[in-house]
């Protein structure tokens, strides 16, 4: 097929600079926000393997109404990898961190802090809901888009499995350890990717927004992944802990959109959650896991609504 656009500029390029934080873990986390200018403040997160950046196309037609703060979790993005990975409840507080580490410079004309809102995307929108479970007044408002939550049975499962050592040998574990990891130039990787496997049906400007942002140059020429196949593996064989009791204690008003061909298990905890906390709410989308990469105006547009922005 032909190979274009990927030399195009990002649509937050001028309009985010990078930031850097020190969590109390010793390693360093880093992102890109917005230059505070006292419009309301949205939180995102990305999913497992990915950053802030991929999403760009998404995010930038919200800029107009947000000050934006992209949160890269730890060996993802710029983040340092931080020797092992601390986990799902951890990764959460260090989020919190973070963030509150730079909430003061966000305020309105009058110096009251600006309303803040939370975003997040399948690994990121767990991250999300644990920082709400821990912190009610973090935001005034959330919106989950295909958050992977396990539902109990999962959960069991993982822990069962975790106690006897096996868990992290889990099946999207084993393969996110042999993803290929290499490869000579973008024009390449962007033939491999296209419309394979969790990228199928992705809007093509969102799949360059992943070879920019997601691939890397190496040392020994060519391109590898930004978030290395370990980091990834150990995500997929970890879980989070207490994750229904933290999502029964949620009091944000929260929505979740899922698509209709994302895995079969979100669904089951939507409507799972939408019993046990009429904090939540949920509604369907067209697409995949991945559905705002396929149709990332259409999400952005969804946000917008849903904040009232």
């Amino acid at each position: 097929m032909p190979v274009t656009d990927f030399a195009q500029p990002s649509p937050l390029a001028g309009h985010l600079e990078p930031w850097a934080y020190e969590v109390s873990a010793g390693f360093t986390l880093r992102g890109l926000r917005s230059r505070p200018s006292g419009k309301p403040l949205l939180h995102f997160i990305h999913g497992n393997g990915y950053s802030g950046l991929v999403y760009e196309h998404m995010l930038a037609p919200l800029l107009p109404h947000f000050d934006l703060f992209l949160s890269d979790v730890q060996g993802h993005g710029a983040s340092d990898v931080g020797g092992h990975f601390r986990g799902w409840n951890a990764t959460a507080a260090f989020c919190h961190e973070v963030l509150t580490g730079f909430m003061d410079e966000y305020r309105d004309g009058n110096g009251q802090p600006v309303p803040r809102f939370g975003l997040g995307h399948s690994f990121g929108g767990v991250m999300t809901s644990l920082m709400m479970a821990q912190h009610p007044d973090l935001f005034r408002q959330s919106l989950l888009l295909d958050p992977v939550i396990f539902t109990p049975p999962m959960i069991g499962v993982m822990a069962l499995s975790d106690t006897v050592g096996l868990w992290h040998k889990n099946d999207m574990a084993s393969r996110a350890r042999r993803r290929r990891a290499h490869w000579d130039d973008a024009a390449q990787a962007f033939d491999y990717f296209h419309q394979r496997g969790i990228f199928k049906g992705w809007d093509d400007r969102c799949l360059w927004s992943y070879i920019h942002h997601g691939l890397e140059p190496l040392p020994e020429g060519g391109l590898g992944l930004v978030c290395k196949p370990t980091r990834e593996a150990e995500l997929f064989g970890s879980f989070p802990r207490g994750l229904w009791r933290s999502l029964k204690r949620v009091g944000t008003p929260t929505a979740i959109l899922y698509g209709d061909r994302t895995y079969p298990f979100v669904g089951k905890s939507v409507a799972r959650l939408g019993k046990l906390n009429p904090s939540f709410s949920a509604e369907q989308t067209t697409g995949g896991h991945c559905f705002m990469l396929q149709h990332p105006e259409a999400t952005a547009d969804y946000v917008l609504r849903q904040f009232g922005a």
